[in-house]
Formats: C-alpha cells, sequence, structure tokens
C-alpha cells in the first residue's frame, strides 16, 4: 500500500500494530490488549483525517496508484461479458479511450471509459489516460452503435485531460470533442456517465454528457487542474492548494452546484482500501440511474437532457 503525505500517521500507526502482531507470535507475550488500543486509536485517527479532507487532498486520492480505473470497474461489473471494440474508423485504435459491449446483472451496456496504466510502460501504452481525437471519435462511433441497437451507453470518466500535443491538435482535438458533446446531447438511448477518478477539462466532457451524472466520493470535476490554475494565475505550481479549494471541484460543491446528480460514497479511506465494496456500491448506483430514466420515451429523455445542460450556469445575485 502506498501511502499520501496526509496519511502518515495512518502508516505509522499500521506499523506499530504489525510489529505488535509479530512479538505476538513469535513469543509468550500476551499482546492482546496492546493491540486492541492501537486498532482503537488507527480507526480514530482514519476517521478523524478521511472526515474532514480538503480539496486539495481530495485530489491527490482521485490519483492514487492504487485506485480502481476504469478497466478495473468494467471487469468487477461485467466479468467475462465484456467484449471489447477497437478503432475509430478512420485513423487508428487509441489505447488511452477503452470501449465495448458488456452486461451488469443481465443489462446491456454500450461502455466507453478513459482507462490509465499501472506501471511506466502500461502509462505510457495508455498516454496516462489522455485520449487523442480519435480516441473521442471511437467513443462517438460505439455510442451511435449504441443508439442504433437501442441499448444505453455507461462512460467512466478518468482523465487528467485530454491529449495537447501537436499532432492531436493538427487533427483536430478540439472538433472531436465538440461534436461528442453535440451528438451526446442528441443521442437517443439513456446515458449514464460516472466520474471514478480525475475529471478534467473537455478530456472528461468528450464523454461526459449525460441523463445521469455520478461522482464518485473522492474525485474531482474541473476545468483545469489545481496545478494548471496555479501556474496561471500565481505562475507556480506553489498555490495548487488554494486554487482547489477556489476551484470548488469537489464531489459535495458539484452536487452542490446541480452540476452532477449523485455523489457515490466510497469506504473509509477511499475507493482503493476496499474495492469490492466500493465496485458493488458503484454497480448500484448504476442500476438506480438507469431504472429512472429507462422508461422515458426517446422524445423525454433527449428533451429532459437538453433542458438540464442548457439550466447550467444560471443563479442569481
Amino acid at each position: 500500500m502506498e501511502y499520501l503525505d496526509f496519511e502518515l500517521p495512518i502508516k505509522e500507526l499500521e506499523d506499530q500494530l504489525d510489529k505488535c502482531q509479530i512479538i505476538g507470535l513469535e513469543s509468550d507475550v500476551d499482546v492482546t490488549n496492546t493491540c486492541k488500543q492501537i486498532e482503537k486509536k488507527l480507526e480514530e485517527t482514519k476517521k478523524k483525517i478521511y472526515k474532514n479532507l480538503t480539496a486539495w487532498q481530495r485530489v491527490q486520492l482521485s490519483r492514487h496508484p492504487n485506485r480502481p480505473y476504469t478497466m478495473d470497474h468494467i471487469q468487477a461489473l461485467c466479468g467475462d461479458t465484456f467484449l471489447e471494440l477497437f478503432g475509430d474508423r478512420g485513423f487508428k485504435d487509441d489505447k488511452a479511450m477503452v470501449g465495448g459491449l458488456g452486461k451488469i446483472e443481465g443489462q446491456s451496456f454500450m461502455i466507453v471509459g478513459q482507462q490509465k496504466g499501472y506501471n511506466t510502460k502500461t502509462r505510457q501504452y495508455r498516454n496516462f489516460g489522455m485520449a487523442n481525437p480519435e480516441g473521442y471519435r471511437k467513443a462517438l462511433r460505439l455510442m451511435k452503435m449504441a443508439e442504433k441497437f437501442n441499448i444505453p451507453v455507461l462512460t467512466f470518466i478518468d482523465t487528467p485531460g485530454a491529449y495537447p500535443g501537436l499532432e492531436a491538435e493538427e487533427r483536430g482535438q478540439g472538433e472531436a470533442i465538440a461534436r461528442n458533446i453535440l451528438e451526446m446531447c442528441r443521442l437517443k438511448v439513456p446515458i449514464i456517465c460516472v466520474i471514478v477518478g480525475e475529471g478534467a477539462s473537455g478530456g472528461a466532457l468528450g464523454i461526459g454528457v449525460g441523463d445521469r451524472v455520478l461522482m464518485m466520493e473522492n474525485t474531482w470535476y474541473s476545468v483545469i487542474s489545481p496545478e494548471s490554475c496555479s501556474s496561471i494565475l500565481w505562475k507556480s505550481w506553489e498555490h495548487k492548494e488554494t486554487a482547489a479549494e477556489a476551484l470548488k471541484l469537489t464531489s459535495s460543491d458539484m452536487k452542490k452546484q446541480k452540476l452532477v446528480d449523485e455523489v457515490i460514497p466510497e469506504p473509509l479511506g477511499g475507493a482503493h482500501y476496499d474495492r469490492e465494496t466500493t465496485f458493488k456500491t458503484v454497480q448500484q448506483y448504476i442500476l438506480k440511474a438507469y431504472n429512472d430514466i429507462k422508461k422515458l420515451s426517446t422524445q423525454e429523455l433527449v428533451a429532459q437532457r437538453m433542458d438540464k445542460y442548457s439550466k447550467m450556469g444560471e443563479f442569481k445575485e
């Protein structure tokens, strides 16, 4: 298990507990009471830390290397029923964007999402979860296929942003994302979006327009990352914590501003502490969201989606 800087008090207590248990196993000394005291203090420390997380600490948790990625969720929810599909039929297959058909509790979904890597080699292979234009065009191809066969669409969002390279811009990165937003607004099947990690900028919006947008508790969703915001406003990354607070990018902020529909709770410590519980909770929220919208007619579905996004940004002083 890797620990973030604010989790170091937890690491110290867990190390103490391990040593205490080893002493009990290797000697005749009764350490039961000592272990119980450490366990109690550990639980109190976890609650104290995780119940009072700052915006920047939630950003850090969303990037935790042990956190489940898109393919982890797909495998847990669909198992052997998932059939991955490839290519945009125009340029090539983008490994940062995955998609295909899968079943969750017997219900078919066209699933699309950004995938990060687990180590240096796979991070390069997946381009750190930053899709090129062909990734968004592949996503759109799959969503249009879903529309043709009347299959609901499920997207998993986890990206630090769309790839900003010269080649991506030459191939029309902005147009590809804008096209996806337009087409998703009027897609004639239910769309459920789940933010499972980072939800940054247009890279997230390219697969983020949905009838129901669900956001996991320790994730973030914003037009810009705290580091980039800090570098623009203060010419340095040193103010990223201040930027994170100002951006109002946490799940509770997004729910309050009505930019997401539901916040999916995570186990104490984050999704990576108890993956099985996390996957079950995500499945419950996805199926609940689908059951809420599956009975709507095509006209009602599109009209409600259009109305939902048209109202975003309205406020009174």
